[in-house]
C-alpha cells in the first residue's frame, strides 16, 4: 500500500515536473511571439508614417512645378469655402423657416385647444369624482392628434403648492408613454409664474420608439373646479426635420457636383492655356542645351499662336546670329592659327639676324649697341607672344591633349624655383617652399604643370616689390595643393576675378618687366582645366596675393576640398584648417630654412 502511494505520489512529482517545464515553454513561445508582434507594429506604425510624408512630399513637388496644379487646386480650394459658405446660410434659412412655421402653427393650434378645454371645464356640470374623472378624460382626449402631419401629445399636470384646492379629483394626466419628466423645468418654471391667458413655448428632444424626435412644449394655465392646472401640448416635427434633411442632401449633394464641376472647367481651361506655355518651355530648354533647330507648333490665330509665331521667330534669329557668331569665331581662330604659323618662318629669319648682331654689340657705336640689344629682347618677347597664340589657338580648336604621368609634385616645383632663380635674384625677392612631405606623386602632365607653376611665381616676383614669396605644397587623399603667396601691391577682388582674362592688365598704363605676353594666366587657366583642376586667385590691395593650384592625385579623379587654403590664415601662411608649417624642401640658394 505504501509502495502505491510512493509510486503515486512520484508519478504526480514527474507529471508536475512536465507540466512546469511546457508551461515555461509556452510563455517562453508566447514572449517571443509577442516580441514579433510588437517590433511588426513598429515597423508597420514607421512604414505607415513614411507614406504621408512621401505623399507630402509629392504634393509639394507637385505644387512648385505645377501652375495648372496650383490654379485648379485654389480654384477648388476658393469654390469650396464659397459653396460652404452659401451652404450653411441657405441651410439655417431653411431650418430657421421650417421651425417658425411649425411654432405659429403649434401656437395657433395650442391656444384654440386651450381655450375649448377651459370652456369645457367652465361648463362642466358634474359634482362627483367619477364624472370629473370621465369629463376630464374625455376632453384631454381630443387633444392628441396621431395620424396628422405634426402628432401632438399632453401632458396635464397641477400646479404645486395651491392654497386649498376644492374638490381636488384630478392630480395630473398625460398621453401615452409621457410623463412630467418631458417638460424642461424652465418650461413649467415660467408656466408657473405666468397669468392664465400667457402661453410659453419651448423646444425640447422627444423620446419616440426608441428614438430622440425634435419637439415644441407650448405650456399655459386652465382652471377646473377651484384648481390651477398646467396643460402642455408637445408637438412632434420629426417630419419637418426628415424634410430638411432631404433638402440638406440635395443641397449638400448639389455643391459636391458643383466643385467637380468647376475642378472640371478650371482643368480643361487651364490645359489650353498651360499646355503652349509648357510647350514653350521644353522648347526653351533644347535651344539652351544646343538643339538650335527646335520650333513650337503653331495652330490657330489666338494669342497662344502669335506667341508661337513670336518665339519661332526669336528662335530663328538667335540662331542665325549664334551660327554667325560661330563661324567668325572659328574665322578669327583660324586667322590667328594660320597668322602664327605663317609668322614663324620670318620670325626665326630675323631672330637669327637679331642674335647675330647681339653677339657682336661689342664692336658697335653705343648707339648702335643699345639698338641691338633692343632688337633682340623684344625679338625674344615676339617668340614668346608668338608661341602663347599657337598655344592658345590649339585650345580653341579642342587640340589639347595631356600626356600624363606621375611626377613629384615637389620636384617640379623645386625646379621651377631654380630656373627663377636669376629672375628672384634680380628682383631682390627671396623665394621659400614650405611642405609637409617630401615627395607628393600627382598624375599630370609635368610640361604643363611646370608652364602654371612659372608663370605663377614669375608673377608673383614681379609684383612682389622685393619682398619674399613663398610657396606651399600640401596634399590630402583626393588633391594636391599648390599656393603662391606674394607680399606685394596685391589686387581688388574684382581684379582677381578678372586676373586670367585674355590680355588684361589691372593697370593699362604700367609697362611688362620680364617680358610677358598677357596671355600666360589664360594659358595656364587651360592647361589646369585639362587636369581636371582648380585655379584660383585671391588678393587684397597693399597685401599681396595668393594663387592657388590644386589638381586630382589620380588621372580622371574629382576634387572636393584643397589641402591648402586660398586666403592667408592667422599665422600668415595659407594652410589648410589643421594644417602646421612645413619643412624647407629643396636645396636652392634662394630657399630659406624656417623652423
Amino acid at each position: 500500500m505504501d509502495q502505491q502511494e510512493g509510486s503515486t505520489a512520484q508519478r504526480m512529482r514527474v507529471v508536475a515536473r512536465e507540466t512546469a517545464r511546457r508551461a515555461r515553454r509556452f510563455v517562453r513561445r508566447a514572449g517571443i511571439a509577442g516580441a514579433k508582434l510588437r517590433r511588426a507594429s513598429r515597423r508597420g506604425l514607421r512604414t505607415g508614417l513614411r507614406v504621408p510624408r512621401r505623399v507630402q512630399r509629392a504634393f509639394a513637388r507637385r505644387w512648385r512645378r505645377s501652375l495648372q496644379f496650383r490654379t485648379v487646386l485654389v480654384t477648388l480650394v476658393l469654390a469650396c469655402v464659397s459653396i460652404l459658405g452659401v451652404g450653411v446660410y441657405l441651410s439655417n434659412q431653411m431650418a430657421n423657416s421650417l421651425f417658425q412655421e411649425r411654432l405659429t402653427q403649434a401656437e395657433v393650434q395650442t391656444r384654440q385647444s386651450v381655450n375649448q378645454v377651459q370652456e369645457t371645464f367652465d361648463g362642466a356640470q358634474v359634482t362627483d369624482q367619477q364624472g370629473v374623472l370621465k369629463l376630464v378624460n374625455d376632453t384631454l382626449a381630443t387633444l392628441e392628434a396621431r395620424d396628422s402631419g405634426t402628432p401632438r401629445q399632453y401632458v396635464f399636470l397641477a400646479v404645486p403648492n395651491q392654497d386649498q384646492p376644492r374638490n381636488r379629483w384630478v392630480d395630473s394626466r398625460a398621453s401615452y408613454l409621457r410623463t412630467e419628466n418631458d417638460i424642461p423645468q424652465t418650461l413649467r418654471e415660467a408656466v408657473e409664474r405666468s397669468q392664465q391667458s400667457q402661453q410659453f413655448w419651448q423646444s425640447i428632444p422627444l423620446t419616440v420608439d426608441n428614438t430622440t424626435h425634435p419637439a415644441i412644449a407650448v405650456g399655459n394655465k386652465v382652471t377646473f373646479g377651484g384648481t390651477v392646472y398646467e396643460l402642455y401640448l408637445l408637438y412632434d416635427i420629426q417630419s419637418a426635420q426628415e424634410t430638411l434633411d432631404e433638402m440638406q442632401s440635395v443641397l449638400w449633394f448639389g455643391g459636391v457636383f458643383l466643385i467637380l464641376l468647376i475642378g472640371a472647367i478650371v482643368w480643361i481651361v487651364t490645359r489650353s492655356v498651360v499646355s503652349p506655355v509648357s510647350h514653350a518651355a521644353s522648347v526653351s530648354e533644347k535651344l539652351a542645351a544646343g538643339q538650335l533647330e527646335e520650333r513650337m507648333a503653331v495652330e490657330g490665330e489666338d494669342e497662344v499662336a502669335r506667341l508661337a509665331k513670336s518665339f519661332n521667330h526669336m528662335a530663328a534669329s538667335l540662331q542665325e546670329q549664334i551660327t554667325q557668331l560661330a563661324t567668325l569665331s572659328q574665322m578669327q581662330q583660324r586667322f590667328v592659327s594660320d597668322v602664327s604659323h605663317e609668322l614663324r618662318t620670318p620670325l626665326t629669319t630675323v631672330r637669327m639676324a637679331a642674335e647675330v648682331l647681339y653677339e657682336a654689340r661689342g664692336q658697335f657705336d653705343p648707339v648702335n649697341k643699345r639698338s641691338a640689344e633692343l632688337l633682340y629682347n623684344q625679338v625674344e618677347r615676339f617668340q614668346a607672344l608668338l608661341n602663347d597664340l599657337l598655344e592658345i589657338s590649339r585650345f580653341d580648336a579642342g587640340a589639347a591633349r595631356l600626356d600624363v604621368e606621375p611626377q613629384d609634385m615637389v620636384a617640379v616645383v623645386r625646379s621651377v624655383i631654380d630656373t627663377a632663380a636669376p629672375i628672384a635674384a634680380s628682383c631682390g625677392s627671396e623665394v621659400r617652399l614650405y611642405s609637409r612631405t617630401s615627395s607628393i606623386v600627382v598624375d599630370m602632365d609635368a610640361r604643363r604643370i611646370e608652364r602654371v607653376l612659372r608663370n605663377l611665381l614669375l608673377n608673383a616676383l614681379e609684383h612682389g616689390e622685393g619682398r619674399p614669396v613663398e610657396i606651399f605644397v600640401a596634399a590630402n587623399a583626393d588633391a594636391v595643393g599648390v599656393a603662391v603667396r606674394d607680399h606685394g601691391i596685391g589686387m581688388s577682388p574684382s581684379e582677381a576675378a578678372r586676373v586670367f582674362d585674355r590680355f588684361w592688365r589691372a593697370d593699362p598704363a604700367r609697362a611688362r618687366t620680364t617680358g610677358g605676353s598677357g596671355l600666360g594666366l589664360s594659358i595656364a587657366t587651360e592647361d589646369v582645366k585639362l587636369h581636371n583642376g582648380w585655379l584660383q586667385a585671391w588678393g587684397r590691395r597693399g597685401e599681396g596675393s595668393c594663387f592657388r593650384l590644386t589638381l586630382p592625385l589620380h588621372a580622371g579623379g574629382a576634387i572636393a576640398e584643397s589641402p591648402v587654403a586660398l586666403e592667408p590664415g592667422a599665422a600668415g601662411l595659407p594652410l589648410a584648417e589643421g594644417g602646421t608649417r612645413g619643412i624647407v624642401v629643396g636645396m636652392s640658394s634662394l630657399l630659406k630654412e624656417t623652423p
